[in-house]
Formats: structure tokens, sequence, C-alpha cells
């Protein structure tokens, strides 16, 4: 695991409804490391941009969705893979975490096009995991699986993990580096 873990699932939840961000967690999660892959700027107004709506406040500095946008962007810029995503744990319902899975794949999708745009200049492969991630978007949670299907999410959210990822290195590592060349 991390050595930068993300905030729990009921700060982030309390903190949203105090703030009336209409996203889940999950969505919440996957919106700010889309937009943190896409190449966007980790900045604590960061709700206002993922979510599109300039009218909502930005976190206080050390709340959970503060320290969320903090984790996730060391995580995503750490070269040791140890990003993670933000999921019900395993004892949820196959249903609850595929949901779950799902809703992030959302929120990456909105808060990487948001960031990114549609010039993205992305791999073969990121190209792929980019639509993988938009057929994962747009499925619907199971209501009850075997032993077979808890090893299929499993296998999934490494591929969402990984996916994540190859987007970050295509679109904001890439960009870094091509500062750096210039």
């Amino acid at each position: 695991m991390s050595e930068i873990e993300l905030p729990s699932v009921s700060a982030i939840e309390a903190e949203s409804r105090q703030l009336a961000l209409a996203a889940s967690p999950y969505e919440l999660h996957g919106g700010l490391c889309g937009w943190l892959a896409g190449g966007g700027p980790s900045v604590r107004e960061w709700p206002a941009k993922v979510l599109a709506d300039d009218a909502l406040p930005a976190p206080a500095a050390g709340s959970a969705l503060d320290e969320l946008r903090l984790a996730s962007a060391a995580q995503l810029a750490d070269r040791s893979f140890d990003f993670a995503l933000l999921l019900p744990d395993s004892e949820a319902s196959l249903a609850e975490r595929s949901g779950a899975l799902f809703e992030w794949c959302r929120g990456f999708l909105g808060g990487f096009g948001l960031s990114a745009g549609s010039v993205a200049k992305l791999s073969e492969e990121g190209t792929e995991a980019l639509g993988d991630l938009a057929k994962l978007a747009a499925a619907q949670p199971q209501s009850d699986g075997d032993e077979e299907d808890e090893e299929a999410l499993v296998e999934i959210e490494e591929f969402v993990r990984v996916a994540a990822l190859l987007l970050h290195g295509d679109c904001a590592l890439a960009a870094q580096h091509r500062q750096k060349l210039n």
C-alpha cells in the first residue's frame, strides 16, 4: 500500500455533503484523477474545475477533499506505481464495489476530458485504455456474483489503475518532460 494514504470514504462523503457536491466519493476521486492525468493542475479549488461549476467553494486546506487532492497527485506522480483507487473495501457487496468502480470511471472520463481536451496526445496504448475506460463507465453493476466474478472485478480494478497511470504518463508527465526540454 502507498505511503500516501487517501482519506476515508466517510470523511470525503461528509465534506462533499457540506459543500453540496453532486457526486459520490468514487466519482469525485475518479474526476480528480482524470483531471490530474489529463494535465490539470493540482489546485485547492479542484471540485469547481472537475465538476465544471465555478460556483463551488474550494475545500479548506487540510480537509478531507484537500487531502484527497494532495494524496492523489502524489500517488500519480510517484514512479513506484503506488496509485490507489478510492473504492469500497472488499467486505462490500460485488454490486456496491462494481458500481463504485464504474462511477470512478465515469468521473475519470469527465475530469480527463475537461483537462486534456480533445487534442490530447495519446499513445496507441493510451487511446485503447481510454476507450476501455469509456466501456467500463457505461457498464451497470451486477446484483450478485460468484468467485469468478470477484476475481474478474479485482482484475478490472487493476486494469483501471494501470490505465489511469498510463494516461497520466501520456498527458501530464509527457507535457512536463516537454517543458523541461524546451
